[in-house]
């Protein structure tokens, strides 16, 4: 039995999340359906996040076991044949047996983008969130240090998960801008449910002098979800890489 490990690249606009569900569109259940046209296998793959519907990835990674004949690396166009459009198998190839694309990860990085003007927004909104009000980015760059560094993050977390910890360690918090995008990079070796979200929606209340940046730091102190920001729509978050 071989060990398959895919880089899966997909637009999460018309997809509900990854996870397999009953009767929704789930890129998880789109895979596991082209794969079983290849092989004949009813197969489940493990995933290395649990995305939310509008999410995007670039590289997001998953892998499974199978019995099939097709060489590792040969998968990749085995499964693409048998794809929609909006999702696609960057690279495959065959891993040690205990590889697993969840619980090998050690980190992941995610970039959210905002357009930052007045005007409403006609090409990519599915892409973009639009923050119509002048967002002070100096600011927004100095709020980021104080998230760095491992801490308890249940402030930036949403209701509804079962997780034994809320402590996380974000390696890496940048703001990149080009002129009316503003692009949030964000690393760490695991997140909470809607972390990366709320992370953006507490820098855009820094950005608009709702919140100083300084903050930041009691807010993570007392786990004050309220304190916090907002939890930003979906569809400005993209997952850019794991890591192994």
């Amino acid at each position: 039995m071989k060990n398959i490990k895919l880089i899966i690249e997909f637009d999460g606009s018309n997809f509900c999340g990854w996870q397999r569900q009953p009767k929704d569109r789930t890129v998880q259940k789109v895979i596991e359906t082209a794969i079983f046209k290849a092989t004949g296998e009813n197969i489940m793959i493990n995933g290395s996040s649990r995305t939310d519907a509008g999410v995007h990835a670039r590289e997001m990674v998953a892998n499974f076991f199978t019995n099939s004949t097709i060489p590792g690396d040969k998968f990749r166009e085995a499964i693409n044949t048998r794809l929609p459009n909006d999702v696609s198998i960057i690279k495959s190839e065959e891993v040690d047996a205990d590889f697993h694309a969840r619980y090998s990860s050690k980190g992941k990085t995610y970039s959210y983008t905002i357009v930052n003007r007045y005007e409403r927004l006609s090409l990519g909104n599915q892409y973009l969130y639009h923050c119509r009000y002048k967002l002070d980015v100096v600011e927004m760059r100095k709020a980021c240090k104080y998230f760095i560094g491992n801490h308890d993050f249940k402030a930036f977390m949403s209701p509804g998960s079962s997780i034994k910890t809320t402590t996380r360690n974000i390696q890496e918090l940048y703001i990149e801008q080009e002129n009316d995008k503003i692009k949030i990079f964000i690393t760490a070796n695991g997140f909470l449910y809607n972390m990366v979200r709320i992370i953006v929606g507490t820098l855009i209340k820094v950005g608009n002098g709702k919140l100083k940046a300084e903050e930041i730091e009691s807010i993570i102190v007392e786990g004050n979800r309220i304190r916090a920001g907002m939890c930003v729509p979906p569809n400005g978050l993209i997952l850019e890489k794991v890591f192994y």
